[in-house]
């Protein structure tokens, strides 16, 4: 018995030992902090265990560090554009984008988000599209391929890529490969044997140094980026596994939005790149001009900012970024996301954009992947039905498009979800687009997407199960640390 009582003293300790570490030290917002504090007394061992995985913050000023001095070769460029952007002399007058000049300043000075008007973009909605298009441009590259990913599988299609990179590795091309430890916590080491055999590179993002356990769950690299030649991007929700060509049984259908990149954007996929890479290696690799070539044969007339956040920012860019777009809608609003799992901006935002008349509709899938978040969603769906937003559930597959559309004028696709897992544990990057054509394709292939979707209406929503609802009251709860 005095074993047991023991025992049962020290866990009280520790738990109250936790939670002065979580209220006073490392001074979290109050959602997030009640969230902890809920999960520490009423799971005492458990919670203990989940906080020390999940619960970490990252060390920001060693990451500071590590990317400040790549920050300031671009210090220049900044600065020129800021103060364009704070004078509103970026555009001529009359342009239609001329109104979202604060935006641009916004993701500047907060983000490093250099404006490029020169590119052009290519929209995958499929996966063997995309990846037909991206290995053509690997087997045409000739002096660097880069890449980084969340998730990578050694299946069919992740074979397939090896086997290409490994052949451009042999003909002399640089192959670096990033990819997160925990996203790809599958992956044996002996993917990338062949790849290191002929002089090709990869690095786990945060890996851990005891085998088969990393405590690090937060804190992941959910960034999906290819780099080529430094003239070529891709970035979206696509990563390489089977399942993205929707061949998974369970999902079925995979539907994804990701871009093909030319212009001048390139160059700022690839110094995201190569920060990540320099966080995750011991030799750093140089910022040199080869990596960085003139946007020659380009033709393009897109606007585009490419803005990253993450545990290393000290702001929540894209999050802010998003609500910023959706502040300057005055008709349509169109968005999907497979997570959605928002804080109480972006939620007022939404209400406030329906309740003014704008016509707000989000698209989320029907069916889960993660049963905790899937629950959480359904709960915050009733306040958005009551204020007119539409909600649409995919049905064709699963859903895991990361787009959002404003007034078929500005859109942004990339690799955060609406959740504060993607605004302020992961590292993400999304590409924010001012161009007219390319977001009425975007908001078209919404449109296209309903007509595979049901409306959840809110007398379906008010009929169902109790159960169902006790369900997405425990999920909400825990929403921040989600």
């Amino acid at each position: 018995m005095n074993l047991l009582q023991n025992f049962s003293f020290v866990i009280i300790l520790l738990n109250i030992f936790l939670a002065i570490t979580v209220i006073f030290l490392e001074r979290r917002n109050a959602s997030s902090t009640w969230a902890w504090l809920m999960v520490l007394f009423f799971i005492p061992v458990l919670g203990f265990v989940m906080y020390l995985i999940l619960g970490q913050k990252v060390r920001k000023r060693q990451l500071n560090k590590l990317l400040g001095e790549n920050r300031r070769i671009i210090e220049e460029a900044l600065e020129k554009q800021s103060i364009m952007l704070e004078r509103r002399e970026m555009f001529p007058e009359g342009s239609e984008m001329a109104k979202y000049q604060d935006m641009m300043y916004m993701n500047l000075t907060t983000s490093y988000a250099l404006y490029t008007n020169n590119n052009e973009i290519e929209i995958f909605t499929d996966g063997n599209r995309k990846f037909d298009e991206l290995l053509t441009d690997i087997e045409n590259a000739e002096h660097h391929i880069h890449l980084v990913y969340y998730i990578v599988r050694d299946d069919a299609l992740g074979r397939r890529l090896m086997d290409a990179l490994v052949r451009k590795a042999s003909q002399g091309v640089e192959i670096r490969f990033l990819y997160d430890q925990i996203g790809s916590l599958a992956l044996p080491r002996k993917y990338f044997r062949e790849l290191r055999a002929v002089g090709g590179k990869e690095a786990a993002f945060f890996p851990s140094r005891i085998p088969f356990l990393n405590l690090k769950i937060n804190y992941r690299n959910h960034r999906k980026l290819a780099i080529i030649d430094g003239r070529i991007g891709y970035i979206g929700g696509f990563n390489i596994g089977n399942e993205y060509l929707g061949l998974n049984k369970h999902f079925g259908a995979w539907r994804d939005t990701h871009l093909k990149v030319q212009g001048g954007a390139v160059l700022q996929m690839q110094a995201q790149f190569l920060m990540d890479w320099n966080l995750a290696v011991a030799t750093k690799m140089p910022l040199g001009p080869a990596y960085f070539p003139y946007p020659h044969n380009v033709n393009g007339i897109i606007g585009m900012q490419l803005v990253a956040s993450g545990p290393d920012t000290e702001y929540q860019e894209i999050k802010n970024a998003y609500i910023k777009m959706i502040y300057s809608a005055k008709h349509t609003i169109c968005l999907q996301t497979p997570y959605f799992v928002p804080d109480e901006s972006l939620m007022t935002a939404l209400r406030i954009a329906a309740l003014s008349g704008v016509s707000v509709n989000i698209m989320l899938p029907s069916k889960p992947d993660h049963f905790f978040v899937y629950w959480a969603t359904q709960s915050f769906l009733g306040d958005l039905l009551e204020s007119g937003v539409r909600v649409y559930l995919y049905k064709e597959g699963f859903l895991h498009a990361k787009t959002l559309v404003v007034d078929r004028m500005v859109a942004s696709v990339g690799t955060a979800n609406l959740d504060i897992r993607s605004f302020k544990l992961n590292f993400e990057i999304n590409a924010f687009i001012y161009d007219e054509d390319t977001a009425a394709e975007l908001a078209d292939i919404f449109l296209e997407d309903s007509e595979n979707s049901f409306e959840l209406t809110m007398e379906r929503y008010n009929r169902r199960p109790l159960f169902n609802r006790f369900k997405e009251s425990v999920s909400r709860l825990l929403s921040p640390i989600l």
